[in-house]
């Protein structure tokens, strides 16, 4: 049926064609020499019969070369037809068949469909649509050369609509047409030729100095504007060639703001290469810059990564993060909020980003701006609070699951101001005379204790009363979950009111953990750390495992600097863990910014193999023997010491060395395949540290370690496991098990060998026990397993999240805390 009715339509198209009235044919001249054919007019070569037998009126074009032949250009049965269309014919097909030579119906049939289609254009109008540039000479066809049609458009703008730049050639230099018209939308040829992703049309018209490249047309938009709408990166690298002005507003704004608009990333950058001062530029309307403008996470880095201010302000008051919270755009929020978005910025009407995010109900943005400090107890001019938004304008399913998700984070549902004129938040309580509590009756004798010892024995020697104890941070690794690490650190430090780097005395960290450990030394902001290794993901894992080594080695040189050193700063002391991958078994080394301890040890393993000498902090130059780690290897004495494995973005970079993520470094592989939590060593370096001082009769340098601060990247779920059974297959059913077996058993492995939580915790918490040492142990868990290269926001957001709700959750410990590092235990 399907190959009848496909013949069905073939025969009835070849019909319509060939009945067509409108059809040009050859026809014999002598079929209308008599037989009651009748001349009715005659213009130039153009002649029309009455064929009284068949009751239709008949067009002729004939041809002195082909006395016996003409035209038939068509055949009507309409007289009234035959009078209206002879006219045009005759007028506007004058230049065509005195131009053209020895016209074929082939030939002549598009330039009367032309004519029929637009019946209220010129012959210049129709010889620049069919490409029939000889006939733009014709003097008839020069008289209309800047001649509109209806819609105003002369034939110089149809030629660059239809990107002929043949014609716009012609046109422009043997016709003379002006550049200057506009039609009835106000749009000047260059407003067409800017519509074409063309530079050659446009580069013709600014050669002419033509006079549009800067008009506004009827929507209030230059050629520019159109072509950054449009996305025509080449027209517009041409108009910006050829005198095009970025600072021309437009009806809603600047080109850029149309760029920005229709997500056109080149078309932006090409703005922007041409005029940097475009970046911070305001609407006409709202008074936004192109970061308000944004849709797409890509267009907001575009900014950026070039300087644009994250938390300006428009007219209506609005930062763009308010603008994209409002549109419920999670990603670009998301890029805005990891390049330094304010989240509790007041917008109109007093409106954090966060009060918006309720009105909305998106719980995702919800998450990530509380996540990223955004306050929840904050109030907007009519004092409503993010949480009294959400219980009111809250409904259906949602409903309860934020309101519920609030509160695990501690967000209070607040009852409504006393006021609706009431701008203010209620005034606080006064305070009352405060009692005395546990904490404080601690306080006061951990005081007194200390001043009542005077001098105490640590670890077989004296202590001078009033001295401190030493605390120690530990680091877990994880890849992206060092997130979890920074979010632990950020309520550690505002709980204590100071920075990281001053509550500890020893920093200890692998892989990501020595990244942050490495950080801290430095003085990094926690919250610029946060936003950095969001932006970090998007740079590093790119492509797929193992990623690329370049991309992380450049991150980790423009944070730490090409040239800084392990010693370049000495406090707090730190120390980064890596796997020496030369030998077999792999040994245990580690990167400082301080002497390492200098009593001989015992080699944990016997071999004839030889290795190379390892690096040490320089000034450490007068020792036989050097201890590195858990390795004692010959030098030289007196050695200078210029080895660039002891540059800070190397000893990162050897930490994080992730095997089947990451090629080695040199020699190095993560220090996560040894000591992923780095407690028990760092204990260990410490206590070796402590032992050396001694032996060198430095005794009262000596200090005790007080408190040890472990921190996770938060432990995944447990999940049911089939099979770890691996054996020699009997059967096609038995080899599936088999590899399923060792899939989970290898799986298995790899999670024993760098598992952080579990009986390395168990170890660290007793060894702290036996030598009376506050252990704290800080380590959410997780909904889902989070893979070390995880690049989803939405992922990350909701990790953090569930971090979020662990430390509410922790609030009294993380407290207890920040009060035992503030008071030296």
């Amino acid at each position: 049926m399907q190959f009848l009715r496909g013949v069905m339509e073939t025969v009835s198209a070849v019909s319509n064609l060939f009945s067509n009235p409108y059809r040009v044919r050859e026809v014999p001249l002598s079929e209308y020499s008599g037989g009651g054919k009748v001349k009715l007019k005659e213009e130039g070569r153009m002649v029309l019969y009455k064929n009284t037998p068949c009751q239709s009126w008949d067009c002729l074009l004939t041809c002195p070369d082909t006395p016996t032949v003409a035209l038939r250009l068509f055949q009507v049965n309409s007289e009234e037809d035959a009078m209206n269309w002879f006219p045009q014919y005759a007028l506007k097909l004058r230049p065509f068949y005195e131009t053209l030579p020895l016209p074929k119906p082939e030939a002549v049939q598009p330039i009367v469909d032309c004519l029929r289609s637009h019946a209220d254009w010129s012959s210049a109008h129709i010889a620049v649509d069919t490409g029939l540039r000889e006939c733009l000479k014709h003097n008839h066809v020069q008289s209309q050369i800047n001649a509109r049609d209806g819609a105003g458009q002369t034939p110089l703008h149809l030629a660059c609509e239809r990107g002929e730049v043949a014609c716009v050639r012609e046109l422009l230099e043997e016709c003379q047409a002006r550049t200057d018209i506009k039609d009835k939308n106000g749009e000047t040829p260059m407003h067409c030729a800017a519509k074409q992703d063309s530079a050659t049309i446009i580069q013709a018209l600014c050669s002419r100095m033509c006079a549009g490249v800067n008009e506004l047309n009827g929507a209030g938009e230059t050629p520019l504007h159109v072509s950054c709408r449009l996305g025509r990166v080449e027209a517009v690298n041409a108009l910006l060639g050829g005198g095009a002005r970025c600072d021309i507003i437009g009806s809603s704004g600047y080109p850029i703001h149309a760029a920005m608009k229709y997500s056109e990333k080149s078309c932006a950058e090409a703005v922007l290469d041409a005029d940097p001062g475009q970046l911070q530029v305001e609407d006409a309307i709202y008074g936004g810059t192109p970061l308000h403008w944004c849709k797409t996470a890509e267009m907001c880095r575009t900014l950026l990564e070039r300087g644009c201010l994250v938390n300006y302000l428009s007219k209506t008051g609005e930062s763009a993060l308010h603008v994209l919270t409002k549109r419920g755009r999670f990603d670009a929020s998301m890029v805005l909020l990891t390049h330094g978005g304010e989240p509790n910025l007041k917008g109109q009407d007093g409106n954090t980003a966060l009060h918006l995010a309720m009105k909305m109900d998106h719980m995702e943005l919800i998450k990530a701006l509380i996540v990223f400090g955004a306050d929840v107890e904050i109030h907007n001019d009519l004092g409503e609070t993010p949480g009294l938004i959400a219980a009111r304008t809250s409904k259906g399913s949602n409903r309860k699951v934020l309101l519920d998700m609030l509160c695990s984070v501690g967000v209070q549902r607040c009852a409504p101001p006393t006021s609706p004129l009431n701008s203010h938040p209620p005034p606080k309580k006064a305070a009352s005379s405060p009692g005395i509590g546990f904490e404080d009756i601690m306080h006061v004798a951990a005081a007194v204790g200390a001043m009542s010892r005077g001098r105490e024995e640590v670890d077989g020697f004296k202590q001078e009363a009033g001295s401190t104890i030493d605390r120690l941070l530990c680091l877990d690794g994880g890849g992206i979950k060092g997130l979890v690490l920074i979010q632990l650190l950020i309520s550690l430090e505002k709980e204590a009111g100071r920075p990281i780097k001053e509550l500890f005395d020893w920093v200890s960290g692998t892989s990501t953990g020595g990244i942050l450990a490495l950080a801290i030394v430095h003085g990094k902001d926690m919250e610029y750390l946060r936003c950095l290794y969001f932006r970090m993901k998007e740079q590093v894992f790119k492509g797929s495992r193992p990623y690329e080594s370049a991309p992380l080695e450049d991150f980790l040189k423009k944070e730490f600097g090409e040239n800084t050193m392990m010693t370049d700063v000495r406090h707090p002391r730190v120390m980064v863990t890596s796997v020496l991958a030369d030998r077999h078994p792999g040994e245990l080394h580690l990167f400082r910014n301080y002497d390492p301890p200098s009593l001989p040890r015992e080699r944990p393993y016997a071999g004839t193999a030889t290795f190379l000498p390892l690096t040490i902090p320089q000034g450490w130059e007068d020792e036989d023997v050097l201890i590195v780690g858990y390795t004692q290897e010959p030098a030289k004495k007196h050695r200078k010491v210029t080895d660039q494995e002891q540059v800070v973005w190397r000893a990162a970079r050897s930490s994080g060395a992730a095997p089947t993520y990451f090629r080695p470094m040199g020699r190095f592989l993560d220090g996560g395949l040894l000591a992923n939590n780095p407690t028990l060593d760092a204990m260990t370096e410490i206590h070796q540290y402590n032992k050396s001082l001694k032996a060198e009769g430095r005794g009262l340098e000596v200090q005790r370690l007080g408190v040890v601060v472990s921190l996770g990247t938060g432990k995944p779920p447990q999940v049911v496991v089939n099979s770890v059974d691996v054996f020699r297959p009997s059967n096609p059913l038995e080899l599936a098990k088999s590899f399923v077996g060792a899939k989970e058993l290898g799986k298995m492995l790899v999670d024993c060998c760098t598992d952080s939580d579990g009986c390395a915790v168990d170890r660290a918490r007793s060894w702290c026990e036996m030598t009376d040492t506050v252990y704290h142990r800080l380590s959410p868990q997780l909904s889902q397993e989070v893979m070390l290269d995880e690049v989803s926001d939405a992922v990350l957001v909701d990790m953090l999240w569930e971090t979020q709700m662990y430390l509410y959750e922790q609030r009294e410990n993380v407290q207890l805390l920040a009060q035992q590092l503030l008071n030296g235990y």
